[in-house]
């Protein structure tokens, strides 16, 4: 799917549905935040939440005090429902951004992206995502991504996703990542489907960087 189209889809989903009634819909992100700690989670860390949506893990963040988190979605929508909800956004930056051609302005401690990553089905796409991981996380920094398992759904909200195990992801990313640990997830849905997914933390291990953290 072109970027232009990508964009359209995503403001006329967070236009037309309220974010409690998606499929991806998380009352609590308990395994994002779990995950996150396991990465090394502590408050003086850059955090970002890749197509991060309405999702209330920023909400999570805010609450636990950490102070340096950015949010990155396609939908204008969705970033100032979020807004209109946290009652403190003085530690929040947000970014209206398709994250394959955005350019990041830090380096981050730790990246988050729950689903976004496999909506990208072109090798084109996938390789715009990794050149971003690349500039926007630190060396040591990780990369918590979760996307549909290899026996997960072929599509989510109408669109085709390509669907990963660790190793295959793995492959994706290239030398500079390595993985760290894996797990497999089952999310039910708000209609009682369940999803089948598997989360992959990666660490940067080296390569050039663009940007000292600010």
């Amino acid at each position: 799917m072109a970027r232009q189209d990508r964009e359209t889809h995503w403001q006329g989903v967070y236009t037309t549905t309220s974010d409690t009634e998606v499929s991806w819909y998380e009352e609590t992100p308990d395994l994002s935040m779990t995950l996150l700690h396991e990465a090394g989670l502590i408050p003086g860390m850059s955090v970002i939440d890749i197509g991060g949506g309405a999702s209330r893990l920023v909400d999570a963040l805010v609450d636990a005090g950490q102070a340096h988190v950015s949010v990155l979605d396609l939908s204008s929508a969705a970033l100032e429902a979020v807004k209109s909800r946290l009652a403190d956004t003085a530690h929040v930056q947000w970014f209206v951004s398709d994250v394959t051609v955005w350019t990041p302005d830090r380096e981050y401690d730790l990246w988050h992206d729950r689903a976004a990553f496999h909506f990208l089905t072109t090798a084109a796409d996938q390789q715009a995502y990794v050149r971003v991981l690349a500039r926007a996380l630190k060396v040591g920094g990780k990369a918590v991504i979760g996307t549909f398992a290899m026996d997960g759904p072929e599509k989510c909200s109408g669109l085709p996703v390509t669907r990963y195990g660790p190793e295959s992801l793995q492959a994706v990313l290239g030398e500079q990542f390595r993985l760290v640990t894996t797990r497999r997830h089952e999310h039910t849905t708000p209609w009682g489907t369940v999803q089948k997914f598997q989360f992959s933390t990666f660490e940067k291990v080296g390569g050039q960087t663009s940007r000292h953290q600010l």
